[in-house]
């Protein structure tokens, strides 16, 4: 890959905020020092702790982890091995498995684990001391302590020096969901701890929290990140600060308490980008086996007793706010993204899906994006995050938006001419995207318009501008998805694994390709999709259920 040049730094860069410049200069130029002193006293609990939401267990022996889907052992690789890969041993630092499934029979290995880590990673050395491994982490044993059983001396003394050194990492040169997680991280030590030291960082985490949540969540409850599994991540972290400050009798405070209506307009907009398998959308960085399954954070919320939220019915429903739009038809579910990649400021999590859809039939994934495996620079992360890995048309082989690097964007498409009407059981969503005007000659724009009837969608695409550009749309079949193309090409079946059957005609020829899916990191799986060169910029392409 060739490095990227001038033009593509000045549109990523001209889009920041000043403080994720300076901040970043502040931040790599400053080091802190690590502060010693003993902790303050602990906060008693006036209430029985809720309990989480249930995670997968990662920790399989008194030293050994998968994380990634990949199994490493703690005594020949250390907690900084530079063989692994970096989001490995972040995850080896978040002690997630202390707030698994199960943690109470793991309990030996993990008091033994919190005095290793203690006695292997001193005050600001290494990843672990980083503030997203930091935030997590505390959180953990936290709640291990309140949940499993009372931490020790030597816990309550690192959790403090942590908390110190938390202070002076805040990302504001990163914002969006590391800095929710700074701020998750100062309200719980804050609630855990008490006296002048802890209600400082309670105020902190809860001015940030009062900041940012009214910016990072939309007025639909998305999370403005326009990613599903951040969005879960983030929606688990305010009902876990519901839960703590239950606990320490802090509920009422009144930037607690108000965290209770964000919530439930979270949920809600979680259950309209669930599939009917209970797993999200994958849009933007998604995969399976990161965030906890809508099904487990909402019986978190029963236990927390907020009220219910309902899953969309049938029809058309619009999240205005975020610009997704949820369709079920009978047995048909379909996500739609005419939504933006995400803040203009923070793209780090984008992917160029712009007019992408994905689409379930009977319960089971039809048509898919490719989901996300790494987030290691190279070929793999360029590639999931390329047009050409969703359901949408690429034109002249390039990103719909400039995605480079593992967490950069250049210039990106932006929605326009959105409708949505509904009319004699037919409903049909409209839009445009311009994320090739600025780069091609006669300034091409894709429009889509899907066309929902009670047995069928159509997509129709179209390529408006000057000579249109050569343009390929992609539909990417779920695994286990066989299809069938008659000898046109344009016609043909998808065979479901239950063996449902759905028809396809298409006025462009198909031809089938090879590929793969991504629905965890570190795990790929073998796939199809259905290719065809738009004729004239144009092409219709029908899936039909009956």
């Amino acid at each position: 890959m060739s490095p990227p040049g001038a033009a593509t730094y000045w549109h990523t860069l001209k889009e920041l905020k000043p403080v994720q410049i300076y901040g970043r200069v502040l931040f790599k130029a400053t080091r802190p020092k690590a502060d010693l002193r003993a902790a303050p006293r602990l906060r008693p609990l006036r209430a029985a702790h809720v309990a989480p939401a249930t995670r997968v267990p990662s920790m399989l022996g008194p030293a050994t982890f998968r994380f990634l889907n990949e199994t490493r052992d703690l005594d020949s690789c250390g907690w900084d091995d530079p063989q692994c890969l970096k989001l490995w041993r972040y995850n080896l630092h978040y002690f997630d498995d202390l707030a698994a499934t199960q943690a109470g029979d793991r309990r030996d290995w993990h008091r033994a684990l919190i005095l290793r880590w203690i006695s292997e990673n001193p005050p600001g050395h290494g990843s672990g001391w980083e503030p997203y491994p930091i935030s997590l982490r505390v959180v953990n044993w936290i709640k291990w302590g309140v949940l499993v059983e009372p931490l020790d001396d030597a816990a309550i003394h690192s959790l403090a020096v942590q908390m110190r050194w938390l202070c002076k990492r805040i990302e504001w040169h990163l914002l969006g969901n590391h800095l929710l997680a700074n701020a998750k991280a100062l309200v719980i030590a804050g609630l855990f701890f008490e006296g002048p030291e802890a209600e400082g960082w309670l105020a902190k985490g809860l001015a940030i929290l009062a900041r940012q949540l009214p910016e990072q969540v939309l007025a639909d409850g998305g999370h403005f990140e326009l990613s599903p599994m951040y969005h879960a991540i983030i929606l688990e972290d305010l009902m876990d600060i519901l839960a703590m400050a239950e606990s320490f009798g802090q509920s009422a405070q009144p930037e607690i308490a108000g965290m209770r209506d964000i919530v439930t307009r979270m949920r809600a907009w979680l259950a309209a980008m669930t599939h009917p398998d209970g797993g999200p959308a994958f849009f933007n960085d998604a995969a399976f086996g990161i965030a906890p399954r809508r099904e487990a954070l909402e019986a978190y919320a029963g236990r927390l007793e907020m009220p219910q939220v309902s899953s969309p019915g049938e029809g058309a429903h619009h999240l205005v706010a975020s610009g997704y739009v949820r369709v079920n038809r009978g047995p048909v579910a379909a996500i739609l993204d005419a939504a933006a990649i995400g803040p203009d400021y923070i793209p780090g999590h984008a992917h160029a899906d712009t007019l992408s859809f994905e689409l379930s039939h009977a319960g089971e994934r039809v048509l898919v994006n490719t989901g996300t495996s790494t987030y290691e620079a190279g070929a793999r992360r360029k590639a999931e995050r390329a047009t050409a890995a969703h359901n949408t048309v690429e034109i002249d082989g390039l990103d719909s938006s400039e995605v480079w690097s593992s967490f950069r964007v250049a210039r990106r498409a932006r929605i326009t001419d959105l409708e949505i009407t509904h009319d004699a059981g037919t409903d049909r969503i409209g839009a445009a995207h311009d994320g090739y005007r600025a780069r091609l000659p006669g300034r091409p724009l894709h429009r889509r318009t899907w066309t929902f009837t009670a047995d069928a969608v159509t997509i129709d695409d179209a390529i408006e501008g000057a000579q249109p550009p050569p343009a390929v749309a992609r539909y990417h079949l779920a695994p286990g998805i066989t299809a069938a193309l008659e000898a046109s090409g344009t016609a043909g079946a998808l065979v479901t694994r239950a063996g449902n059957r759905l028809h396809w005609r298409s006025s462009c020829p198909m031809r089938l390709e090879a590929g793969t899916w991504s629905p965890e990191f570190g795990r790929r799986v073998p796939n199809q999709h259905l290719v065809a060169a738009l004729g004239n910029g144009r092409m219709s392409m029908t899936i039909g259920w009956s």
